[in-house]
């Protein structure tokens, strides 16, 4: 089973600049989970509308040109959008699908870089997000969760961390909660599992020279229930071509997809 996340930074952006065409080559894929659509239903670009073999599922924001989810997968059984908070469901950060033994969820977590109060939005996620998270796991389920966490968690997962201790992304309190997904809900950070190699980021700042200089920031995740990120095998960074801010995180696992 192969699984790809990607925030696109706005779908129809990241279709001109090839998506749809790397996409279908990218194939044999199982499921690919998009973050930040930047779109309506009707906004979405046909090519991406439906690609081939897959069913597709779209849960945009409210306001039009922002946020929103993504996911493409070979025969889910069912496909529910939002965890029930109003707040969040509106802006569209969370998308499942459900399999037999599997969920996979599509998840977009508020940034705080633009001003005091998008953090205090984004802790407001973070403090909602945890009990159903916790939820997840009574279930007994195996899952992952897919997306852009806007959270890099140890100073490995960026390249400048001494000097982004106090923005945000990199604010202890931030760090301590995924520590707590990680340590007390048994969440596991499948492609850290594989690769504990530094300097391997999946978003670059616009800014400056940072993609040429590999400048980034680790803060796009596979995070799954131990079961299914133990049968993990290989993981990449899709840096080849660049179709939005963030690279692809593809990873393979030793799964048959029912």
């Amino acid at each position: 089973m192969r699984v790809i996340t990607l925030n696109v930074n706005g779908i129809r952006s990241a279709e001109r600049k090839g998506f749809a065409r790397w996409l279908a080559r990218a194939e044999p894929w199982d499921i690919v989970c998009l973050q930040e659509i930047k779109a309506t239903h009707d906004d979405i670009p046909r090519s991406l509308a439906a690609p081939r073999k897959a069913s597709a599922a779209f849960f945009p924001a409210e306001k039009k040109g922002y946020a929103g989810v993504g996911l493409y997968a070979k025969a889910p059984h069912r496909v529910a959008n939002g965890f029930g908070i109003p707040e969040f469901d509106a802006e569209g950060r969370y998308l499942e699908a459900h399999f037999d033994a599997l969920t996979v969820i599509s998840l977009y977590l508020p940034s705080g870089s633009s001003g005091p109060h998008r953090q205090a939005s984004k802790f407001r996620f973070l403090e909602a997000f945890l009990p159903h998270l916790a939820a997840m796991r009574r279930a007994r389920r195996e899952i992952i969760l897919c997306g852009d966490w806007n959270i890099a968690h140890q100073p490995i997962d960026l390249k400048n961390w001494r000097s982004n201790q106090k923005n945000s992304g990199f604010l202890p309190e931030e760090r301590a909660w995924l520590t707590r997904v990680f340590d007390d809900l048994g969440f596991v950070d499948v492609f850290r599992r594989i690769d504990p190699r530094p300097e391997q980021y999946t978003w670059w700042s616009n800014r400056g020279q940072a993609w040429a200089n590999n400048v980034g920031w680790r803060i796009d995740y596979q995070i799954a229930t131990p079961g299914i990120a133990a049968k993990a095998h290989a993981a990449q960074i899709y840096t080849n071509r660049r179709f939005s801010d963030h690279a692809p995180l593809i990873i393979d696992y030793d799964y048959e997809l029912r």
